[in-house]
């Protein structure tokens, strides 16, 4: 009975991760969709959506967000301002006026750039990209205003939505159901008159890196100026399933028109590597000074399909508590618990090297980072300069096995021919001084 529990238990536990979308390194992070009812119509409600990503290092790169609902009676969307619905849907039964979309369970994308001023809305039109609230606070917004009809025109009558689903762009995100909160209150432009909402109601979507994904997406390698050895990422990290569809880097295929051209379904052109990773991050420890060290980072891109935008890399390690200097990325320390100051967020510098290109000379960036030492901390042993968890993107980079990490050489170790040279030498020291 107890063997039955324990295994019961196990299985509890494994289930756990794909349950619960928790981040320790951010806690709180989320995206929240706010739903604000602005006026009544004769047969529904004009509402404003806003998206609002307050995931610290996590954001929504291209091709962007795709948000969906199933509606809770038989509302159309007459209208949309800043977002438009990827179907229409039967709407024959209409006459004159026909809806922007009549389906059940519509589909919503955002707008690309460039959208005429007449079609556009505040924060709308980015092609779905959405900031990490960490990186750019004023880019991890996005909105639009859509019309609906058929549906409730009071507090009372008005059905939520339900079964939100949200695209970011891939899968990984869970979205609870929607909940009334107090109404959103909005200042003028000349902030003498506050203005609120007639319903408002929140939608919470979390990330699980395990939803998103079987394998990881990235891997890191080590190195260290004490020691020759350079530990690779561990073989076929990110998952072997599509090494036939690899390509090599010496490949006449790479320079085949549109082969570098984005799919639909966003799948890789992987270059085969023994790790089979889109990402890879070198930490190596560069310089030993007196009061300081020094670590060379270096993000390289080996997807051939994939340039990535506002990149984010996270890093944990211990003395991330006092860095002195960060030389070509920007740096902002992550403190989710106030007691515990050992995580940081680097990104690429804006117009500089936020973009990091595809596979190719170009896909790498790199940066130096100076730390001050902890005198009853610091050392060089058994792998404490390496980082302890690694982000790309928001997902959690494989770290090569700890035994595997560059050893500190030890001072006191002899070599065997050493040893034998001193034992023949004695007797003929012996003979010399006696």
């Amino acid at each position: 009975m107890r063997g039955l529990i324990g295994v019961a238990g196990f299985f509890l536990i494994a289930l756990i991760p794909h349950a619960v979308a928790f981040d320790p390194l951010d806690p709180n992070g989320n995206i929240t969709i706010k739903w604000d009812v602005m006026s009544w119509t004769p047969d529904g409600y004009v509402a404003t959506v806003t998206m609002n990503n307050f995931q610290m290092y996590r954001h929504i790169m291209t091709p962007g967000w795709t948000l969906g609902w199933t509606w809770a009676k038989k509302e159309v969307i007459w209208s949309m301002v800043g977002a438009q619905t990827t179907e229409q849907g039967d709407c024959s039964k209409f006459k004159g006026n026909i809806p922007h979309c009549c389906k059940k369970n519509p589909t919503v994308v955002d707008l690309l750039p460039g959208t005429p001023y007449n079609q556009q809305f505040t924060n709308c039109c980015k092609g779905g990209v959405l900031a990490s609230w960490g990186q750019d606070p004023q880019s991890s917004v996005s909105a639009f205003q859509v019309s609906v009809g058929q549906a409730g025109t009071t507090n009372k009558t008005v059905k939520l939505p339900k079964n939100f689903t949200l695209l970011g762009p891939g899968p990984g995100y869970t979205c609870g159901p929607a909940k009334i909160v107090p109404p959103t209150k909005f200042f003028t432009p000349d902030l003498r008159r506050k203005t609120q909402a007639l319903m408002t109601w929140n939608v919470t979507c979390t990330y699980s890196q395990f939803l998103a994904r079987k394998h990881p997406s990235c891997c890191v390698s080590m190195s260290s100026f004490y020691n020759e050895t350079i530990t690779t990422c561990p073989s076929c990290a990110c998952g072997c399933e599509n090494r036939n569809k690899c390509i090599k880097s010496d490949s006449k295929l790479l320079s085949v028109v549109g082969v570098n051209t984005p799919r639909k379904d966003n799948a890789p052109l992987i270059q085969c590597t023994h790790h089979m990773c889109p990402i890879r991050v070198h930490w190596h420890v560069k310089l030993n000074y007196k009061d300081y060290w020094r670590v060379k980072l270096t993000v390289t891109n080996f997807n051939y399909r994939i340039n990535y935008t506002q990149w984010t890399l996270v890093v944990q390690h211990p003395n991330l508590n006092n860095v002195t200097q960060v030389f070509s990325f920007d740096y902002k320390p992550l403190v989710p618990y106030q007691s515990v100051n050992d995580t940081g967020m680097f990104y690429g510098m804006k117009f500089y090297n936020d973009l990091l290109m595809e596979a190719g000379p170009s896909g790498t960036v790199q940066s130096e980072v100076l730390l001050q030492k902890d005198k009853e901390t610091f050392s060089f042993k058994q792998g404490w300069a390496f980082p302890r968890k690694v982000y790309f993107n928001g997902d959690e980079c494989m770290l090569p096995p700890p035994d595997t990490y560059p050893y500190l050489p030890n001072s006191a170790h002899r070599s065997p021919a050493a040893f034998a040279t001193l034992l023949f030498s004695l007797p003929f020291l012996f003979t010399i001084l006696f």
